[in-house]
C-alpha cells in the first residue's frame, strides 16, 4: 500500500475510486446502491466536487477490499496539496508593487505571510496609493489597521 500511496499521492480519492468501480464493471449508481448511499453522493465524490469522509471511506474499502484507510490517506494527501497550493499562491499582485519599494530584498523570497508587519509598515510609509490598495487588498483592513499607523493609511 505504501509504494501505491507514494504514486497516488495529491490524487482526489474519487478519481481512484472510480477507477476501482469501472475495473469491477460496475456503474456508480449500482455501487452506491451496494453500499447503501446516495449516487449523487458518489458521483460528487468520483468528480471531485466532494471531500470522502471517512464512514463512507470505510464502506467503499470493505465493499471493494481496499486496506482500511487508504481513501481517508489519499483524502489527507490530497487536502495537504490543495493548502500547499493556496499557500504558494498566496502573494500581492507584484504588477502593482514597484520593485523599489523592496529596493534591498528579492520580493520572489519574502515570505509575505512570516513578515507581514514589515511588509504593511514599509508600503505604508513609503508605497503609492495603488501600493497601499493592493497590500490592503492581499492582507485584508484587520491585519492593516493592526500594523500600520491609520493616518498613514489614508495618505
Amino acid at each position: 500500500m505504501n509504494q501505491e500511496l507514494e504514486i497516488l499521492k495529491g490524487i482526489h480519492p474519487g478519481i481512484i475510486l472510480d477507477r476501482k468501480i469501472k475495473e469491477r464493471k460496475l456503474t456508480k449508481g449500482r455501487f452506491a446502491l451496494m453500499i447503501k448511499e446516495y449516487p449523487q453522493t458518489l458521483g460528487a465524490i468520483t468528480n471531485g466536487k466532494r471531500s470522502m469522509n471517512t464512514a463512507l471511506a470505510l464502506k467503499i474499502e470493505q465493499e471493494l477490499n481496499l486496506a482500511e484507510g487508504f481513501l481517508m490517506t489519499l483524502q489527507v494527501f490530497y487536502d495537504i496539496k490543495q493548502e500547499k497550493r493556496k499557500i504558494e499562491n498566496a502573494r500581492p499582485d507584484f504588477s502593482k508593487l514597484r520593485r523599489g519599494l523592496f529596493w534591498d530584498t528579492d520580493m520572489e523570497k519574502i515570505d509575505w505571510q512570516q513578515q507581514k508587519r514589515a511588509v504593511i509598515q514599509r508600503v505604508f510609509e513609503r508605497g503609492n496609493s495603488i501600493e497601499k490598495r493592493e497590500i490592503t487588498r492581499f492582507y485584508g483592513d484587520p491585519e492593516i489597521r493592526r500594523f500600520s499607523n491609520l493616518d498613514q493609511m489614508h495618505a
